[in-house]
């Protein structure tokens, strides 16, 4: 029957019929020996290995079990990959890994091998597999290499393969790592194993169990998803099931070699990278020889993102630059329903230029421990990336409702329980004289009662019982904290860094330039931030070589040289994938996208990926970070709608996203400031969405007045022209008492061009410049509004979607009773050349509002 192959109660009755089936070793073997005669692993570390998977596979049994009373919330379960203890077992707890939703039994390894780590040596655990050789070799031979990979970088040649003697002998090394520890007393030859092996795997177990209910105890998302992630285990959550968390895994990795630098030139202390820059970063440093480790399914292959980022990874090998990352693939041939072609996935792997292939079967734990032993090797010592394929099967179908007899027939179902990983585990054990079938089922029987245990202690615990506490970790403000920061940034360019900074404007601060544009107030502000943030890094398209389209980033690279300051390949999804793994591995990123347009293209990696990730860790890991985005429209005779996009609906619906529009360029650089406090202390994600038609403005009312220029702000004035996040600008034209216009970006040029017409007439105005389009200045835009009494909102984005709507639902949320009336641009992309003019917001339509709405 095919049910008998898909139910839970069939795939334990069916596990236990084939254990108690598994004939008896001639003899006993020393659990201390190789489980085999040319085996990597022993047998009690096998035996630990077959405790985890079963771990895992019982935590499967236990959600389903809790599905069926309504009190468990996700059974995507790892019945079938539970090969993957093997891989944790070649890694260390160390390495930072970003998981695949069916990495349960890798999760139960990393969780005992980090306990063991702080325990005392001599541990069964205490020394990672393949670490004590390769500890050493790969962290010399990384920084032997060190000087040679800047050189390659900086001159454009590409990083050749080491010599495959080479590889071998680090294999050799690898497996030679993971012999048992003299030290260790081994068991007596013939003896039995000890009648369980549930106790290293118990808390990792109770945090799977509290993701399954949805507890608000659950140690890193509390309740907020499912998710494998621990600080302290160096498992970063990822909610992702189609790749998205790639990119992030390349920036890591990229993030991690960059700090070696930066640390070797010495502009930052220690050796060690730190997790989550600035304050509040809650867990320990990664090693300088640490590696990234992101595992995803089969299917993801093919996702954009995926692809996305091995080329990424790719590109940049080829570059000379180094990356240590490697990819696990778990491939069992299916995306929910959609089988991947046969050959697909190992085709598409072996073909991506500069990654390194692996492969192993995931149902043997012997090959597979020795195949991530020596990927894992050698991504660690040539710090270069790898994939590892890991074959594997799915049982149990992909979730709980699935209904696989639709699309699977049962011959396809037989075969892939023929090849289920913990019962090859189980029969390597026996046939080798570890343990019986009859004493492996016991520890079966003894972790699933265990399991169970702890699933109905955590049916008691508190679930999330308020929207506060639901968004209590989406994104915390600390407005003073972020005000001091910017008085202490003040304080060091003014004092002990006032040399440095001297220097670094080439004797001419910008505060002594005069008047500056919009742009070069950004330019500056970039740079006081490089001098204030050792570990603030400026990226994206054009941005080093050429100084951005706009000019806005010119000479940043030749002050702050092309570690902190580099050109990336033309991928936004890349490029902001960079960006969020350099903020989770202790950087400040600024990346830049070279048009609000180009986003749209990886608007998931800010959505999906950043926006995520306190909200999904309650702040344990961050990833601060400041999007420069060149926006909005009316470029005068240059681009169509990719270089005059104004769409930024998507953006104001992130949670917890922050963006800024700055219009005046005395604006801009204090806004800029508290984004890179606003990250640096709470680690926001910040969107500085920069209009394009206005970086190079300098007159307001008259050609040649200078009027949209200002002065620098020298640091001593910093304190007092400080911007916090979610405060307007008002601006007042006349008596300021007959009309309220709300607006940002071009709209606040044009409406107080709009404003001096209208004073003509006798009235006056307030203009309010939101400069916050999330969050909204609330409290400015009532107040603004209630003196006035009417209210016109122009909105330069689109009548549909656009941020006047926000506006108008704010002030009826307030109780607003006065007049109210929107000018906005028409629900249409932005056409090439003067017809641009007919969709898009002027001055003369907002006179011609403001007059409608004063003869009411």
């Amino acid at each position: 029957m095919l049910s008998d192959v898909t139910t839970p109660q069939d795939l334990d009755d069916r596990f236990r019929e084939t254990l108690a089936a598994l004939p008896a070793a001639q003899r006993r073997r020393d659990p201390a020996d190789p489980v085999t005669d040319d085996a990597p692993l022993t047998g009690e570390r096998l035996l630990e290995l077959f405790d985890a998977q079963v771990t895992s596979r019982q935590l499967d049994l236990a959600g389903r079990w809790l599905r069926s009373f309504g009190e468990g919330f996700y059974t995507i379960g790892s019945a079938g990959h539970e090969g993957n203890a093997a891989v944790a077992a070649a890694l260390r707890p160390t390495d930072p890994a970003l998981l695949h939703y069916r990495s349960g039994a890798f999760y139960c390894v990393r969780a005992a091998q980090a306990a063991a780590d702080a325990a005392p040596t001599g541990t069964p655990h205490a020394e990672p597999a393949a670490d004590r050789e390769q500890a050493a070799d790969g962290k010399q031979a990384a920084d032997r290499q060190q000087a040679t990979d800047e050189q390659q970088a900086a001159d454009g040649q590409p990083t050749a393969d080491r010599e495959q003697a080479a590889d071998r002998e680090q294999a050799v090394d690898g497996q030679q790592a993971t012999d048992p520890d003299p030290a260790t007393e081994p068991e007596p030859a013939g003896s039995a194993p000890s009648a369980g092996g549930f106790a290293p795997y118990a808390e990792a177990a109770r945090d799977v169990l509290r993701g399954m209910v949805a507890s608000s105890q659950e140690p890193i998302a509390g309740g907020r998803h499912k998710v494998f992630g621990r600080a302290d285990l160096n498992v970063v959550p990822t909610t992702s099931t189609i790749a998205s968390h790639l990119p992030r895994a390349v920036g890591m990795g990229l993030a991690v070699e960059r700090l070696r630098r930066l640390d070797s030139a010495g502009r930052r202390t220690g050796t060690e990278a730190r997790v989550g820059s600035g304050a509040g970063a809650a867990h320990a440093p990664w090693p300088s020889d640490a590696i990234v480790v992101c595992s995803f399914g089969d299917a993801s292959v093919n996702h954009a993102s995926a692809t996305a980022a091995f080329n990424t990874a790719g590109w940049y090998d080829h570059a000379g630059l180094r990356i240590p990352v490697l990819f696990v693939c778990e491939d069992n041939g299916l995306g929910i329903s959609v089988r991947s072609p046969q050959g697909w996935v190992e085709a598409t792997l072996r073909a991506r230029p500069g990654i390194r292939y692996f492969s192993a079967d995931g149902a043997d734990p012997v090959q597979t421990y020795a195949v991530a032993t020596e990927a894992a090797a050698w991504v660690r010592r040539h710090r270069r990336p790898a994939v590892l394929h890991l074959r594997t099967v799915r049982l149990m179908g992909h979730a709980g409702a699935d209904a696989e007899s639709a699309y699977r027939s049962p011959a396809e179902l037989a075969e892939d329980l023929a090849r289920d990983p913990v019962v090859a585990t189980a029969r390597l054990l026996a046939e080798a004289g570890v343990a019986s079938g009859e004493e492996l089922l016991g520890r079966y029987d003894e972790t699933g009662w265990q399991v169970r245990r702890l699933a109905e202690e955590v049916l008691g615990e508190p679930k999330l019982a308020s929207a506060a506490d639901v968004v209590a970790a989406l994104a915390p403000r600390r407005p003073v904290r972020v005000a001091r920061a910017v008085a202490d940034a003040a304080a060091r360019a003014s004092g002990p860094g006032a040399a440095a900074r001297e220097e670094a404007f080439g004797g001419k601060p910008p505060e002594l330039a005069g008047p500056l544009t919009l742009a070069q107030s950004i330019n500056a502000a970039l740079a006081d931030g490089m001098l204030d943030h050792p570990q603030m890094a400026v990226f994206g398209e054009d941005v080093a070589a050429k100084g951005g389209v706009y000019g806005v980033t010119k000479g940043l690279r030749d002050r702050f040289g092309a570690a902190r300051v580099f050109d990336t390949l033309l991928d936004e999804t890349s490029v902001l994938g960079l960006g969020l793994g350099a903020g989770l591995a202790g950087m400040l990123p600024v990346p830049e996208i070279q048009y609000l347009a180009y986003l749209h293209n990886a608007e998931d990696q800010l959505r999906g990926e950043a926006a995520t990730m306190q909200f999904f860790s309650r702040g344990a890991f961050r990833n601060p970070m400041v999007v420069r985005v060149a926006g909005l429209a009316y470029q005068e005779g240059f681009g169509g709608h990719f270089h005059n996009d104004n769409s930024v609906a998507v953006l104001r619906d992130v949670p917890g996203l922050v963006v800024a529009v700055p219009a005046r360029p005395d604006d801009a650089a204090p806004m800029l400031r508290t984004c890179l406090a606003s990250a640096a202390v709470d680690g926001s994600v910040c969107v500085f969405l920069e209009p394009i038609a206005l970086y190079h403005t300098r007159d307001l009312y008259a050609d040649g007045d200078g009027e949209w220029l200002a002065g620098y702000a020298e640091p001593g004035a910093w304190v007092a022209g400080h911007v916090p996040v979610g405060r307007a600008r008002v601006y007042q034209v006349g008596s300021a008492d007959d009309l309220t216009i709300i607006t940002f970006g071009n709209g606040v040029r044009m409406s107080l061009r709009a404003a001096a017409v209208l004073a003509e007439e006798g009235v006056g105005t307030r203009v309010v410049d939101l400069r916050w389009l999330a969050p909204l200045p609330v409290a400015d835009i009532i107040r603004e509004s209630s003196a006035t009494g009417r209210v016109l909102v122009v909105d330069e984005t689109r009548r549909s979607g656009g941020v006047g709507e926000g506006v108008i639902a704010a002030l009826v949320d307030a109780g607003y009773v006065g007049a109210a009336r929107r000018v906005a641009g028409v629900d249409s992309f932005v056409p090439l050349g003067p017809a641009a003019r007919q969709v898009l917001v002027s001055a003369e339509a907002i006179t011609d509002g403001a007059r409608t709405l004063l003869a009411r």
